[in-house]
């Protein structure tokens, strides 16, 4: 008889519920290094191994872990295939930029390992949908930095309108603003070269990845790469990747997209995506009138019904119609969002069940993004077809679902 290694707690599809998740990161920067505070300091788990192309990150992110856990036990890698081969690691943070979202966890779910990948998730529509498809293939998890599908003031307002307190739904909002600091439409510029560090310092090659081949600029690599088409995946989806996510987590449709798609506004701002599913529900992604005199912080979202509406966002007050005041209740603190959605992760990955921000409700709402962007650059008003995941008798639109990848990198 063969027994399977799950039953044995061994590492080929769980981690016993007496073991330590053992974890290791790709692509740490500042973002990363805010989730992984989170993981250090959960004892069910043990970061052990840092992935980066830049050796001051690899060196920086092992003093961190070191210190935290009085050793000198996490190793440093700068090739991903070499830090993904370890048997021992069940479960990888990638943080890098969203040209390598995509790529990695796929390579990482083909390894056998668990994610938790941080947002934008993809780079395209048809990037959303392979991601899907290969962690249901690669039977792994995948938990996206959405983590405010874990912050207590936005499920306040689920449960509002679960409770049928707002009555029939008719609109969701999603702040995808401000964009002063990005755009809808990124650059298609690109910044001129300045000389490239040696490989040990910077793997500029590895950087780039799939994206097109640039010359090397320390911006770039600082963080600069943002509001650059060939590294960003548009700037509705900076913040529509957090508040569009939470509109479909909020409304019950992790499944389906908006069958149109109306841009309206300039590059500059403001903005706005007016959208509408099949059953007529409303859903506008727009960039102004959230910090106002509601004050509800950035990433705020709306849910209107036909008999109350209710808005939060991240400075977690709950502004909402009179007749929904008397049900609201104090929540927690922001900062446990996080906290809240990393330790989530680590739970799943311990019973093998699916966390709240899986591979396929990123892929769902990611391609609402994405689909918003492709109107909003064609500057005109398009129908999707949610059963063919397609654009209605539009071929230049059908054709911007893709991207190309650089050689040598494919989905």
């Amino acid at each position: 008889m063969i027994v399977p290694a799950h039953v044995l707690g061994q590492r080929a599809g769980a981690v016993a519920p007496s073991d330590k998740v053992v974890m290791g990161g790709i692509g740490i920067g500042s973002r990363g290094a805010h989730d992984l505070s989170k993981i250090l300091k959960m004892p069910e788990a043990r970061f052990v191994a840092i992935c980066d192309v830049r050796n001051s990150r690899r060196e920086e992110i092992k003093s961190i872990v070191d210190k935290n856990y009085g050793d000198s036990g996490c190793k440093m890698y700068e090739d991903q295939y070499e830090v993904l081969a370890r048997a021992d690691i069940d479960a990888f943070l990638i943080a890098t930029g969203d040209r390598w979202h995509t790529p990695l966890s796929i390579i990482a779910a083909q390894h056998g390992k668990d994610v938790y990948c941080e947002k934008p998730c993809s780079m395209s529509i048809e990037e959303s949908w392979a991601l899907a498809a290969a962690f249901k293939r690669y039977n792994r998890l995948y938990q996206a930095g959405c983590q405010r599908r874990n912050g207590a003031n936005f499920q306040l307002c689920k449960e509002l309108l679960d409770a049928g307190h707002l009555g029939k739904l008719t609109a969701l909002y999603a702040n995808v603003g401000p964009s002063v600091n990005w755009p809808p439409i990124p650059s298609r510029d690109w910044l001129a070269g300045e000389p490239l560090p040696p490989k040990q310092v910077l793997d500029w090659d590895r950087w780039l990845g799939p994206a097109p081949w640039r010359p090397y600029h320390p911006s770039y690599v600082r963080g600069g790469w943002r509001n650059f088409y060939d590294f960003h995946g548009g700037g509705i989806l900076e913040w529509g990747s957090h508040t569009v996510d939470l509109c479909h987590w909020a409304a019950g449709y992790d499944e389906i997209q908006p069958v149109k798609y109306e841009p309206v506004g300039t590059n500059v701002g403001p903005y706005q995506v007016n959208c509408e599913y099949a059953n007529g529900v409303k859903l506008v992604m727009r960039d102004n009138a959230w910090d106002g005199a509601l004050k509800t912080g950035s990433c705020s979202f709306r849910i209107e019904g036909d008999k109350g509406w209710v808005e939060t966002g991240d400075a977690t007050k709950i502004e909402c119609s009179e007749n929904i005041r008397p049900l609201l209740r104090p929540t927690e603190n922001a900062a446990m969002a996080l906290e809240n959605h990393m330790r989530q992760f680590i739970q799943c990955v311990r019973t093998r069940q699916q966390p709240a921000a899986s591979a396929a409700a990123a892929a769902n709402s990611h391609v609402t993004c994405h689909a918003a962007f492709i109107a909003y650059q064609l500057g005109k008003s398009l129908t999707w077809d949610v059963e063919k995941r397609a654009f209605t008798n539009d071929d230049i639109a059908n054709n911007m679902r893709t991207r190309a990848l650089r050689e040598p990198w494919r989905i």
